[in-house]
């Protein structure tokens, strides 16, 4: 049987607020584990070094410590190559992935001193392939998670931290509206879904909970892709 209790766990989510993100805090919390989320909308800039410092210093005081980081916050910007600005291609690299290498950093030191932790972290279909639709500053971010999964994983396995990461297909959130509000973009994204399905919120919590868990002990450095068959092709 797998052991997805997270009892006596302490997990911070990034870009807590909607989305995947709460949905990852919500299952977390099920599974029983104490469950922090940063995000902006709290005042929480997961892109400033200084503020993740005091703030997983301060979680891990409360609550003894840190054994769960997901890595959810992210942007899109979906501008062409030729028409992104530099400022817009700065901001999707801040977000999607130094803030997942700056919260990682500082989490390290409260999972050592645990004996171990987990570190999940949000990929996407667009860091495994060259996508659907002209978005190359979230495809080079996402790609850019994926290997820096695998460097923290060789580079931590040493201090018993796991580091993986989930890749969505189009999940329906505030980042992918302006695909599900179209209807012939969506005929193109469906015909690359070969299940017929796309996964919802819940679908990549579930992902994230079993990499967080126990029942994936043995796992790190992956990728686990919640893509409905689209890498299949």
């Amino acid at each position: 049987m797998m052991d997805l209790s997270l009892s006596g766990k302490t997990a911070v989510v990034t870009g807590g607020a909607k989305g995947i993100g709460a949905a990852t805090a919500e299952r977390l919390a099920d599974a029983g584990a104490k469950v922090v989320s940063l995000d902006i909308a709290n005042g929480i800039d997961v892109t400033k070094e200084e503020d993740v410092r005091k703030v997983l210093a301060d979680i891990a005081a409360r609550h003894g410590g840190i054994d769960i980081l997901v890595n959810n916050a992210g942007r899109a910007v979906r501008r062409s190559a030729l028409e992104i600005t530099k400022e817009e291609w700065d901001s999707v690299q801040d977000l999607n992935v130094t803030a997942t290498f700056l919260c990682s950093r500082h989490a390290h030191p409260y999972m050592k001193k645990r004996g171990g932790g987990a570190i999940v972290n949000l990929a996407s279909i667009m860091g495994l392939s060259g996508g659907l639709y002209p978005n190359a500053s979230y495809q080079a971010s996402k790609g850019a998670v994926v290997n820096l999964t695998r460097a923290l994983a060789l580079e931590w396995a040493p201090d018993n931290i796991r580091v993986n990461a989930v890749a969505p297909t189009f999940v329906r959130t505030d980042l992918t509206t302006v695909i599900f509000s179209n209807p012939e973009m969506m005929k193109t994204v469906m015909a690359h879904t070969p299940l017929g399905r796309l996964p919802e919120t819940r679908d990549i919590a579930a992902a994230i909970l079993f990499l967080a868990s126990d029942a994936a002990r043995c796992i790190t450095g992956v990728t686990l892709p919640v893509d409905s068959g689209y890498l299949a092709r």
